[in-house]
Order: C-alpha cells, then structure tokens, then sequence
C-alpha cells in the first residue's frame, strides 16, 4: 500500500470512518505484526501491541506526510515500550521463537541469522524489508544518521549471509 493510499485511509480514519480501519487493517496488519513480533518475541504480546496499534490510530488519528514510515515507527516504539512494560527491554537482543510457517527449518535459519544482530541492526533490516521503508525513513525512525543506517544494514546483511552459508556457528 502506497502513502497516497495510506494518507486517505487515515484521513478516513480521523473522519471516524470505521470501514477505512477496517481496511488500513487488512492491508497493513502482516507487515506491522511481523516488525512488532520480531522486537518482542511472543506471540501474545505482539497482538495486543498490534491492537493497541489500531486502537490509538481509532482514537487519535494524525495526518502524516509519510504515513508508512508513521506506521512502523507507530509500532516499532509500542513494541518497544511493551518490552519495558513486561521488565524485559534487553528480550529484543535475544532469540525469538518462531512462528508458524510452511517452511519451518528455512524460518529457524532466518530467526537463528537475525538473533545473531545487534537489536539496532535487527531493526533496521527489519523497518526496511518487512516495512518497505526507504533508509531514510529508517534512519528518522531510528535517529540514526543515513549513513550509519547503511552502514550498519550492508553489515548486518553480510553477516546474516555468512552465518546462513554455515560461516558461523
């Protein structure tokens, strides 16, 4: 979905259009569960934060000029913040349990690769690959200068590579 497309619904949405959510919902809720999931590691506490997602943007909902990078930025900080909620800010450095998928052994490798990242390098994979964000909506999100973002995304990239091609253990 393209921020054209995303700033109508949202417009929609602080109009009080319930479909519009209904909608923004449908098409976002994989993207943005997968990034929320990928910080805090439980099934469980990724839902509820995804809900809380949607029920803030139903309350209050802004009229952003890059409403994607709003959107990941919107739920990349809530999961954080359940993290500090539950006492576990340091869960998004460990390895998550992974999710139910056709490919089992191939999402243990993916999981195994991003477990081995720092939390700020894991973030930024994945707000650019599961957010179809532009590094520099990463780098705003993160508050990281561009080119530290690149920086860090070409490593964390290369290890991930060396680690699935059995260069570490």
């Amino acid at each position: 979905m393209y921020d054209r497309e995303l700033n109508e619904l949202l417009c929609r949405i602080a109009a009080g259009d319930g479909a519009a959510l209904e909608t923004l919902y449908r098409e976002m809720k994989t993207p943005l569960f997968t990034v929320i999931y990928r910080i805090v590691g439980e099934r469980t506490l990724a839902e509820d934060t995804l809900q809380e997602l949607f029920v803030q943007l139903w309350r209050s909902c802004p009229a952003p000029q890059k409403p994607r990078a709003y959107l990941f930025a919107m739920a990349r900080n809530l999961a954080i913040d359940a993290l500090r909620e539950k006492g576990d800010v340091d869960a998004f450095d460990e390895a998550s349990e992974p999710a139910a998928a056709e490919d089992a052994v191939e999402k243990l490798d993916l999981d195994a690769a991003l477990a081995r990242l720092t939390s700020e390098e894991r973030q930024i994979v994945l707000l650019h690959i599961h957010g179809g964000l532009r590094f520099r909506e990463v780098a705003a999100i993160v508050k990281e200068p561009l080119g530290t973002v690149l920086w860090r995304y070409r490593r964390a990239l290369g290890q991930m590579r060396d680690y699935l091609n059995g260069g570490m253990k």
